[in-house]
C-alpha cells in the first residue's frame, strides 16, 4: 500500500527554523538531508535513509539550496536545475517534515569573512580541478548544522570526497546535535538500470552523450572486477574500458584508501583484503560527471556488488 504524502512545513528563513515551541519539539533525532534541489530518485532515497533513521518520533529535515560558494567562476550556477514545486512533491512523498529553502540573501546576508579552509584533502581529485569547491561545500555544510541542529545528516556517497571531508569537518570542529554527537551517514549511491549513477546534472545529456555516459561505471566496475589481482591490474581493466569507449575527456581516474589517502606504491605492500576506493570523473559534452565505487584489492567482487558505506 502507498504511503500518503506528508504535509511539509516550508521554512524560507533563520527564523523560520525556530518557531517550534519547545513542547512540540520531536521527540526522537533530527534528520537533515542537504541538498541543492532537482531533486531525482537518488535525493528520494537519501530520504528515505532519513526517515527510517528517525523512526517514529523523529524529523527528517531537507535542506535545498544551490551555493554559490561551491561554484568556480566558468561552472554551471546560473543554468542548475532549479525545480522547487517538483522538489516539495519529492520530498512530502517521502516523508520529510521540513523543507528549509532559504534564499542567497538569507544564507549570505554580506560577503562571507570566515570560511571553513577543508585542508590538503581538497586539493587532490575534485580539489584540483575545482579550486575552492570544498570550501564552499564545508562552508555551507557547517552553516546548515548551525541552524538546523540534526542529530543526524545523511549525505550520498556519490559525492565520496565531499563525505570524507564531511566527516572530518565534524570530527575536527567538533560539531554536535542537539542530543550530542552529530552521526553522518553515507549512503549508497543510486544507479539507473545501466549503471549510471543519479545526478541532477544527467539532464543536460543528449541521447548519444547518456549512453557515453555509462563509461564511468563501466569503468569502475571493471576495476572492482580486477582488483581482486591487484591495483595494476584494476588500472589495466579501466584502460582498456576507457580505449573502447572513445571520445571521453577524463579527468582522473585513481584507486585511494577509504579515507582518500594514497595507497603504497609498491603493490607487494598492500596486503590482499584491503579497502579501497576507486574514483573517476570525466567530461561528456559539455558536462562534467563524477562516480566512484568501493573495493577490495585481492578479494574477488560480486558482480554487480552492493556499495555499502565505508
Amino acid at each position: 500500500m502507498a504511503t500518503a504524502p506528508s504535509v511539509v512545513v516550508v521554512a524560507r528563513t533563520r527564523a523560520d527554523l525556530l518557531t517550534e515551541p519547545a513542547d512540540r519539539r520531536p521527540a526522537g533525532p533530527v534528520v537533515l538531508v542537504p541538498t541543492m534541489g532537482a531533486l531525482h530518485e537518488g535525493h528520494a532515497s537519501l530520504i528515505r535513509v532519513a526517515r527510517e533513521r528517525a523512526g517514529d518520533g523523529g524529523t527528517v529535515v531537507v535542506s535545498i539550496f544551490v551555493n554559490p560558494l561551491q561554484f568556480g567562476p566558468n561552472e554551471d550556477l546560473d543554468r542548475y536545475p532549479r525545480t522547487f514545486d517538483e522538489d516539495l512533491a519529492v520530498c512530502g512523498r517521502e516523508g520529510a517534515a521540513v523543507v528549509f529553502a532559504p534564499t542567497v540573501d538569507e544564507m549570505y546576508p554580506g560577503e562571507p569573512q570566515v570560511t571553513v579552509e577543508p585542508g590538503p584533502l581538497a586539493e587532490i581529485l575534485e580539489g584540483r580541478t575545482r579550486p575552492g569547491h570544498f570550501r564552499g561545500v564545508l562552508t555551507v555544510v557547517a552553516k546548515l548544522f548551525g541552524l538546523v541542529r540534526p542529530d543526524v545528516a545523511v549525505f550520498g556517497e556519490k559525492d565520496y570526497q565531499q563525505l570524507v571531508l564531511i566527516r572530518q569537518l565534524v570530527a575536527d570542529l567538533c560539531i554536535s546535535g542537539s542530543r550530542g554527537a552529530l552521526e553522518i551517514i553515507g549512503a549508497p549511491t543510486d544507479r539507473e538500470a545501466d549503471g549510471l549513477a543519479r545526478s541532477s546534472r544527467n539532464r543536460y545529456l543528449d541521447d548519444e552523450q547518456r549512453r557515453q555516459a555509462t563509461t564511468l561505471s563501466r569503468v569502475l566496475y571493471a576495476v572492482r572486477r580486477e582488483a581482486a589481482y591487484g591495483v595494476e591490474a584494476a588500472m589495466a581493466a579501466a584502460r582498456a574500458e576507457l580505449r573502447m569507449a572513445g571520445n571521453l575527456d577524463l579527468d582522473y581516474l585513481e584507486i585511494r584508501s577509504p579515507d582518500l589517502t594514497e595507497l603504497p606504491r609498491d603493490p607487494a605492500a598492500i596486503p590482499p583484503g584491503t579497502p579501497a576506493r576507486a574514483l573517476i570523473a570525466a567530461r561528456v559534452g559539455s558536462t562534467r560527471l563524477i562516480d566512484n565505487l568501493g573495493l577490495t584489492i585481492g578479494v574477488p567482487a560480486t558482480d554487480p556488488p552492493s556499495e555499502g558505506s565505508s
